[in-house]
């Protein structure tokens, strides 16, 4: 039986020579392989500043951090994301307060932000939903008028731009992700751009405990001073390499996920039951997402995916205000986020990478056309 994987990591036998050789070195973490990373993710991003982190998680809780984001503090987020975006949020003792979706898109809804706002709300982290910018243009506004900050959450999005500007610069920071799934993958791991100077430095200390100086930068070993409550959240060497390999080849990579995308839409644009966005030549496509007529139908075309052995994934199954953590905390209900919960409730996730083809393309809609209802 055909087996199409939901992804593949894009490394060779010359990666994993480099990586090993980083390993024997003895010297697996503050070294070369990470500055060449975050040069060549700034580079990319067309960002002005880069600083590796150990997951995007960590990088959205450093840029609240860095922000002063703390007790007594509101920050808007989706309701349909995953739970690290909020999570991030109530690390600092601050409240996750929950804006709906635009159904269609899967991204947070401009006038569900407005009715959030009020005098505690201190940020939005928009999601750029399976690759997907958000409404870039009218949250900046919305942050300008009111007096808030951006950080943009962009765990899904390299690769991703909006009106021509890669998605992680309209904000303070943009969040990116290498979980194993990802476009580019450290196994864990992340990455923190911004185009303000004293926002990455300040970001650089609190993912390394505080400290003011990285070892390379001490007139003597393990003299140092902290200036601030900071963490453990770096990324060891022999990931940044792993990382910048991916990197280095992800064109092609976007070329070919946007080329499979495009040929997705072209398969599925007149068939009953099935929605989906517009293609766009702006979108990164971490997945292909289509959204189904109902939850029963989705639930059936998921089990027969994987009965056939064809990768998929659901963005996600539960809200995030719905699951039990927030829901015992702030009492949401189902009502509260109507589109969060439609959209679910029909969200299916695609393979779109760049190691399968219109041959594997064509076996996953056939499949999909043939059992929908």
């Amino acid at each position: 039986m055909h087996k199409i994987p939901y992804s593949i990591v894009d490394l060779n036998k010359k990666d994993l020579k480099k990586m090993n050789d980083i390993i024997l070195s003895g010297w697996l973490a503050h070294g070369q392989a990470s500055v060449d990373f975050e040069s060549k993710f700034q580079e990319f991003t067309e960002s002005s500043f880069a600083t590796t982190v150990s997951s995007c998680t960590a990088g959205l809780h450093l840029s609240c951090l860095a922000l002063d984001i703390s007790s007594g503090d509101e920050v808007i987020v989706p309701a349909q994301t995953h739970t690290a975006t909020a999570h991030a949020v109530e690390y600092t003792k601050a409240k996750a307060v929950f804006a709906d979706i635009n159904y269609n898109t899967g991204n947070i809804d401009i006038s569900s932000i407005k009715s959030k706002i009020n005098s505690r709300t201190k940020a939005i982290i928009p999601v750029h939903m399976a690759g997907k910018s958000c409404e870039m243009s009218e949250i900046k506004k919305i942050c300008k008028l009111n007096n808030i900050r951006l950080i943009e959450d962009c765990a899904h999005g390299l690769g991703t731009k909006f009106k021509n500007k890669h998605v992680g610069n309209f904000g303070i920071s943009g969040n990116y992700s290498f979980y194993p799934t990802k476009q580019i993958t450290t196994g864990e791991g992340g990455m923190v751009t911004s185009n303000d100077k004293k926002f990455i430095e300040k970001i650089k200390k609190l993912k390394a405990f505080g400290i003011n100086l990285p070892p390379q930068m001490r007139k003597k070993p393990s003299i140092y001073d902290i200036k601030y409550l900071g963490f453990n959240y770096r990324l060891t060497d022999f990931q940044a390499s792993m990382g910048l390999s991916q990197l280095n080849r992800y064109e092609l990579n976007l070329k070919k996920r946007k080329q499979n995308a495009k040929y997705f839409y072209k398969s599925f644009k007149n068939i009953a039951n099935i929605s989906m966005p517009e293609f766009s030549e702006s979108d990164s496509y971490f997945v292909f997402q289509i959204l189904l007529n109902n939850k029963k139908n989705r639930d059936r075309i998921a089990k027969i995916l994987k009965e056939n052995n064809i990768g998929y994934s659901i963005q996600y199954a539960t809200p995030v205000p719905l699951l039990q953590y927030y829901k015992s905390k702030y009492g949401y209900k189902k009502k509260d986020f109507p589109n969060s919960v439609k959209y679910s409730e029909n969200c299916i996730s695609l393979p779109v990478h760049q190691k399968i083809g219109t041959k594997e393309i064509n076996i996953i809609v056939d499949i999909i056309i043939k059992n929908i209802s």
